[in-house]
C-alpha cells in the first residue's frame, strides 16, 4: 500500500483563508498527510492552529527556520517531504530556497515571488536540490480546463487566432485594507505583494490560464494598470494586449473593483475553424462553437472526454466538482512527480518564471511611454 507523503505547512493559521484550502486539497486523495507547520508568528495563534489540526504539539514550530533544522534532524521515514508555503508574497523566495536547500520539495502559493530575480533563484534552487517545486495556479487543475487545452493541443479549432482572458472581483472596492482587513492589507502593502497588486494576485492566474490553455506564448503586451481607490498603492485594476507567437492576438483583463463581481475568472479560445469558452463559476461545463455547425456543451464526468481529462476527475456525471477539487489535483499530480510515477503534471518553476516575467513587462509597460513590451525580463522595445 502506497504511504502518504508527509506535508509541513509555512503560515495559514488561524484566521487565514488559503492554509486551509491547501490542507482540504493535499488531503482529498490520501496522498498528503500535515504532520508539521509554523503557521504563524503568534505564539497563541500558531499554538491554536495546530491543536486544532490534531498535530502533535512538537512539531508545531515558532518558527519555519525551526521546523526545517527539527525535521530534518528526524529519520527518513518520519520527517516531512514537503513543505507547503501559503505566507504573503515576499516570503515566498527565502523560504523556498531555504526549504529546497534543506532537501524538502516545495509546494508554493502563487505568484513565485516579488521579482524575476527572486524567481531565479528559486529555479537554481530547485535544480541544484534536485526536489520539485510547484505553484498554486489552482485553476490549471479544473479537469474542463484539461479538456479545452488537449482539444487546442489537438488542433481541433485549427490555428489559433483570438485568446481572451478576464478574471473579475469586486471585493476591493472599497478601502477595506485600510480598515483592519488581514487579507487586504497585505495585498495592497509594496513591500509584502510585490510589484503588483490585483496584477500579481489574479492576473497572473489570467496570463497561466490563457498560455496554459492556447498552448502559445505571449510575445510582447501593451499594459494599463490602474487604481481606483484613493491612497491605494498597488493597481487593483489591469488591462492589456497580447502578441502571441505564431500571431494570434489576445486581450487581458483583471480587476478587483468591478463591486458586485464574485470570482469571474472567464477564458475564450478561437481558432480558424471554431472556438472554446470556459467560466470558472461554472466550471463542469466547455462550451465549443464551430464555423459550419451548431455549438457543442460538453459536461464533467458526460461522453467524449479525453483520458487525460477523466483521471481528473473524482465523481459522476451531474456531481459538481469544484475549486477544492481542481486545487487536490495539482497536490495529486505533485505527489506523483515525487514518487516518480510517469506522465505527473503540476504547474512549476516554468510557470512560475512566465508568470513573473509577465508582472514585470506588464509594469514597465504601463509605467513608460513604449507600446509594446517583450515578455521578457528587464527587455523593451
Amino acid at each position: 500500500m502506497t504511504q502518504a507523503l508527509r506535508l509541513g505547512m509555512a503560515g495559514g493559521g488561524e484566521g487565514a483563508f488559503i492554509g486551509a484550502v491547501h490542507r482540504m486539497a493535499a488531503a482529498l486523495d490520501g496522498d498528503w498527510r500535515l504532520v508539521a507547520g509554523a503557521f504563524s508568528t503568534d505564539a497563541g495563534r500558531n499554538a491554536r492552529t495546530g491543536d486544532r489540526l490534531g498535530l502533535d504539539a512538537q512539531r508545531v514550530y515558532a518558527s519555519f527556520d525551526a521546523m526545517l533544522v527539527a525535521e530534518a534532524a528526524r529519520p527518513e521515514g518520519e520527517r516531512i517531504d514537503a513543505v507547503a508555503i501559503v505566507t504573503p508574497n515576499h516570503l515566498h523566495a527565502p523560504m523556498a530556497i531555504a526549504a529546497l536547500r534543506a532537501g524538502f520539495h516545495v509546494f508554493c502559493e502563487k505568484p513565485m515571488a516579488i521579482s524575476s530575480a527572486e524567481a531565479r533563484a528559486i529555479a537554481e534552487a530547485a535544480e541544484a536540490s534536485g526536489r520539485h517545486f510547484g505553484l498554486a495556479f489552482t485553476y490549471s487543475g479544473y479537469p474542463l480546463v484539461e479538456e479545452a487545452r488537449a482539444r487546442v493541443a489537438r488542433g481541433d479549432f485549427g490555428a489559433i487566432r483570438l485568446v481572451q482572458v478576464e478574471y473579475l472581483q469586486g471585493w476591493l472596492s472599497r478601502s477595506i485594507d485600510t480598515e483592519g482587513n488581514k487579507q487586504a492589507e497585505w495585498r495592497t502593502d509594496p513591500k509584502r505583494a510585490g510589484l503588483g497588486g490585483c496584477l500579481g494576485d489574479i492576473g497572473t492566474h489570467a496570463f497561466h490560464l490563457a498560455e496554459h490553455v492556447s498552448g502559445l506564448r505571449a510575445e510582447a503586451l501593451s499594459a494599463d494598470l490602474t487604481i481606483h481607490v484613493p491612497g491605494r498603492r498597488l493597481d487593483d485594476d489591469v488591462s492589456a494586449l497580447l502578441r502571441f507567437d505564431g500571431g494570434a492576438r489576445g486581450t487581458l483583463k483583471a480587476s478587483q473593483v468591478a463591486a458586485g463581481e464574485e470570482n469571474g475568472l472567464k477564458l475564450r479560445v478561437h481558432g480558424e475553424l471554431g472556438g472554446l469558452e470556459w467560466s470558472q463559476m461554472e466550471p463542469n461545463t466547455l462550451t465549443l462553437r464551430w464555423l459550419d455547425r451548431p455549438a457543442e456543451i460538453v459536461r464533467a464526468g458526460g461522453p467524449g472526454l479525453q483520458e487525460g481529462t477523466t483521471r481528473l476527475l473524482r465523481t459522476p456525471a451531474g456531481h459538481p466538482e469544484g475549486y477544492v477539487e481542481a486545487f487536490g489535483n495539482l497536490y495529486r499530480g505533485f505527489a506523483a512527480a515525487i514518487r516518480g510515477e510517469y506522465g505527473a503534471w503540476f504547474p512549476g518553476v516554468a510557470d512560475g518564471l512566465r508568470t513573473m516575467d509577465f508582472v514585470e513587462a506588464m509594469v514597465a509597460n504601463s509605467a513608460g511611454d513604449r507600446k509594446w513590451t517583450p515578455v521578457v525580463t528587464g527587455v523593451e522595445s
